[in-house]
């Protein structure tokens, strides 16, 4: 038996799966991960990815922030991938119980999914900081520096670094990996903290990873997948 085929098996007799993923599930829609090769760490620019998406550049250099939020983290025309579709696909049959997931792009939702825990937001969501309105993703599509009504700026729904992860969805999050009998991993450096902290909460022994390159997880789990998410999943 094949990873694959044991992949398929492992899915099939259980009903308390939870997924895990990070920027390689939406990869495959065309959104450029961080830390690839060809990721946004990998491109030049006047400052580095990581300095521009903080919470300090944002106040200090808002226009230059919202430049590249706009041109970078707002990608148009994407369309959820085979992982997106599959993961949709076993929530609707009951056996998969939450994804989990360090993107923001909204790709799960838009395939069928309906328990997402968005651990660092969502483009889609956005806030006026004065007044608290919610607002579309059109306004900040739609100015230099989007204003509300009441002449607040509006500030996407996204964890910037300097930021604190939503305690709440942290907790319910952790709650749904510590109870699962099956954890899949997929399309993760695993790198990133404190997110990366919740896997530890799995106690099973069905450890799942399904990635293109090389974790530091690879030696502690229990079946491990050297391939797309895209394509493992698409296969089961």
């Amino acid at each position: 038996m094949n990873e694959i085929e044991l992949l398929k098996k492992i899915i099939d007799d259980s009903d308390n799966i939870v997924f895990f993923g990070g920027a390689g599930v939406s990869t495959e829609s065309g959104i450029p991960d961080f830390r690839s090769v060809d990721g946004l760490y990998s491109q030049e620019y006047d400052y580095p990815p990581e300095v521009i998406l903080s919470s300090g550049f944002f106040k200090n250099n808002t226009k230059d922030f919202y430049k590249f939020y706009r041109n970078k983290m707002i990608i148009k025309g994407i369309k959820p991938n085979q992982a997106h579709l599959a993961l949709a696909k076993l929530e609707h049959e009951k056996k998969l119980r939450a994804v989990i997931t360090q993107n923001i792009d909204g790709l799960h939702q838009m395939a069928g999914s309906k328990n997402v825990l968005e651990l660092h937001g969502s483009i889609h969501l956005n806030y006026c900081m004065k007044c608290r309105k919610q607002h579309s993703i059109d306004i900040i599509l739609e100015a230099d520096i989007p204003i509300c009504e009441c002449g607040g700026i509006v500030k996407p729904d996204v964890v910037l670094y300097e930021e604190s992860l939503n305690h709440e969805i942290l907790v319910q999050a952790a709650n749904y990996i510590s109870q699962a009998d099956v954890l899949i991993i997929g399309g993760t450096s695993l790198s990133v903290y404190p997110a990366t902290s919740l896997i530890y909460y799995y106690t099973g022994d069905k450890l799942v990873l399904i990635n293109n390159s090389e974790t530091s997880f690879d030696e502690r789990v229990n079946l491990l997948i050297r391939t797309s998410i895209g394509y493992a999943l698409g296969q089961v």
